[in-house]
């Protein structure tokens, strides 16, 4: 992508209505754009980030064999009210009158919706277990919208539903689901601390959040040091085998956010115990038989007897995760974007366009970087070299490519690494090298 083409409306001063560090980039590095209160336009750089991590949720979930569909946002009242949440949910839930006078909202969530699908269409235990995820935006009205996308009204969520015929089938969907979220932050350069939770309104007897750590974090985790160090699950992760011991292996140690934290009652203590701020980004829930019984997803067991459906549900914030990625990976230029999910991999800078050498030289590394497949923003505008490498590094591209006259004279180009500011010199002979190890990573 060409700057001179790129729609990217950057703001130099922070707006005033911005309370937190994401909420202040994402509006100044021209990723979102305010609708209504705890609405957002996702612009085109926004949207970019959004998608990646959209495709590493997406990725992960499919590893695991659970399918993707795609729900409506506008949901029936009915099924709701034969679940009994309907007037439980409280004024969160947007409702709505049709104009045939008929009772419909604005999905917070989707239970009642995929459990009445699988009611009508799975009758018999031999097409269990199921596993089904949707990528669909959601609507929750919360009372005071605040802190940009982090808490807003209208969200993405990738929210999934697991449908086993018993128990220890349902834990064993729950367990899948526990590594499998663990596997998608890392992949997002996140660290997760998995925290045993309240179930909250969803219901149920089994539930976990995950948090990454971020100083400006909504909540105070407490969490064993040893936690922090364990890595994710990687590639090979059998999800058919046994996965209680690998689970266990996270759930022995103590975590707890300041609501469930007992000083008293903490087994940890001086530098094992981690106080930090924390940021919740996904949640996870089995819940038996709440939703299954009322709105009958009920099946005919190997036995012959009927059998209600044992189910879970597995949320994952995909919108905030894009606050939540800046909240943990930032500095006083900007945003620090993980490679997996930034915009671009590398941000090329002209700094003298009208230079035949300069713009001989940004051409051919740019079409090389295309035809090596690694995603670039070339910036081709006109304007001083401040103003460049501040937005660059506003918008926190993982790497920069500076050429300058000064430098293609001793025949070299200027490389920075966002992440930690470091800079470097290469030759023009090397860039071909250095593009293939961009393309590799």
């Amino acid at each position: 992508m060409r700057r001179t083409r790129l729609f990217l409306p950057t703001l130099k001063e922070t707006p005033a209505e911005a309370q937190i560090v994401s909420h202040r980039l994402m509006l100044r590095a021209g990723l979102v754009r305010q609708s209504a209160a705890g609405i957002y336009t996702w612009l085109p750089v926004g949207y970019r980030v959004l998608r990646k991590i959209e495709q590493i949720v997406r990725e992960e979930q499919d590893c695991t064999g659970a399918q993707e569909v795609l729900m409506p946002t506008i949901q029936s009242a009915d099924i709701w009210q034969k679940s009994g949440r309907y007037d439980d949910y409280g004024k969160e839930m947007l409702r709505i009158t049709d104009r045939h006078d008929r009772e419909i909202l604005y999905g917070p969530t989707a239970e009642e919706v995929i459990t009445d699908i699988v009611a009508n269409e799975i009758t018999s235990y031999r097409d269990l277990p199921k596993n089904l995820y949707n990528i669909q935006w959601k609507f929750r009205d919360e009372v005071r919208p605040r802190f940009g996308v982090m808490r807003g009204r209208e969200f993405l969520m990738k929210d999934n539903y697991s449908f086993d015929l018993d128990k220890a089938g349902a834990v064993h969907s729950y367990n899948k689901m526990f590594l499998a979220y663990l596997r998608t932050y890392s992949r997002m350069g996140l660290k997760a601390v998995p925290t045993a939770a309240d179930t909250g309104p969803i219901g149920g007897e089994l539930s976990h959040e995950f948090i990454i750590l971020a100083d400006t974090g909504e909540s105070e985790v407490f969490c064993d040091r040893a936690l922090l160090e364990l890595p994710a699950p990687g590639p090979d992760v059998d999800y058919e085998a046994d996965l209680q011991p690998l689970v266990d292996t996270w759930t022995s140690h103590y975590a707890a956010t300041d609501e469930k934290h007992d000083a008293d009652a903490c087994p940890l203590s001086g530098d094992q115990l981690v106080t930090a701020r924390g940021i919740e980004v996904g949640h996870i829930f089995y819940f038996g038989t709440k939703y299954s019984q009322p709105l009958g997803a009920i099946i005919q067991g190997p036995d012959g007897q009927q059998v209600t459906l044992e189910m879970g549900s597995y949320g994952i914030g995909v919108s905030r995760l894009v606050g939540a990625i800046i909240e943990a990976s930032h500095d006083d230029d900007g945003i620090i974007w993980p490679e997996s999910v930034a915009p671009w991999t590398v941000g090329l800078i002209n700094l003298k366009v009208g230079d035949a050498d300069c713009e001989a030289t940004c051409e051919r590394i740019y079409a090389a970087l295309q035809t090596a497949g690694v995603e670039v923003l070339y910036d081709d505008r006109d304007e001083r070299a401040g103003g460049k490498f501040a937005d660059m590094d506003l918008v926190g591209i993982p790497w920069q490519l500076t050429v300058g006259p000064r430098g293609l004279k001793d025949g070299k180009i200027e490389v920075k690494r966002r992440a930690d500011g470091e800079k470097s010199e290469i030759a023009l002979d090397d860039v071909e090298a250095w593009i293939a190890e961009r393309a590799a990573s």
